[in-house]
């Protein structure tokens, strides 16, 4: 899995003035502190997580369209920075997908085509109350048969379904992340690792140089 199928929409804020402020411990006249990228940046830079002296990379921001399994989304949540700002939602919307589109290629195509034939029944039902409701007839029983199927596919989904939310995090968030999922067994979070290496400067991650 390449990291285009789970990355897109990426815009990176503050890198400048974060590293300028990693200055400012040591500074006296503000107005000569630079943005230029010094061996003490990169010290802090490579200090170890929770020590503290990395904190200027909570200042590099980053915004980005994440798309995950429910399986992958589950492990995501666990991180405190790694924010959601909105998600797709199916709760709100499970009936609309393509269900060709939106599985992992490991859910078994039984599976699949079980969903398509809830979705398919389920809007029939639909169709059906809206065709009686028009006609003034009591559709009741109806209305509670389709919640009920509406419940039936919210919890057969399987974990391979993925969905995209637009995220917000920064450069030390990722330095946690990094370190605990460069090498999982999801291919969503090897990918995820493999798009924080083509971040700007992502040694300040992941401490690993080019050449590395």
């Amino acid at each position: 899995m390449n990291y285009n199928e789970v990355i897109s929409n990426v815009q990176i804020y503050g890198f400048e003035d974060a590293v300028k402020g990693a200055k400012y411990s040591y500074a006296v006249d503000l107005n000569k502190v630079s943005s230029e990228i010094s061996k003490s940046t990169i010290a802090l830079a490579a200090s170890q997580p929770g020590s503290g002296h990395d904190q200027f990379m909570t200042g590099i921001i980053l915004q980005f369209d994440l798309t995950f399994s429910n399986k992958a989304w589950v492990e995501a949540e666990r991180y405190k920075f790694l924010n959601f700002i909105t998600s797709q939602s199916t709760m709100h919307r499970i009936t609309k997908f393509n269900l060709d589109d939106v599985y992992m290629p490991q859910v078994d195509k039984r599976i699949v085509e079980i969903m398509k034939e809830k979705v398919a029944a389920y809007n029939q039902l639909q169709t059906e109350i809206k065709e009686k409701q028009e006609n003034g007839k009591d559709v009741t029983a109806l209305t509670a048969k389709l919640d009920q199927m509406y419940l039936e596919l919210l919890y057969s989904n399987p974990a391979g379904f993925r969905l995209t939310a637009k995220m917000s995090t920064n450069y030390r968030a990722l330095k946690t992340i990094y370190r605990q999922r460069k090498d999982h067994k999801l291919p969503e979070w090897r990918a995820f690792c493999q798009w924080v290496r083509t971040l700007p400067h992502s040694e300040f991650i992941t401490g690993e140089t080019a050449a590395e």
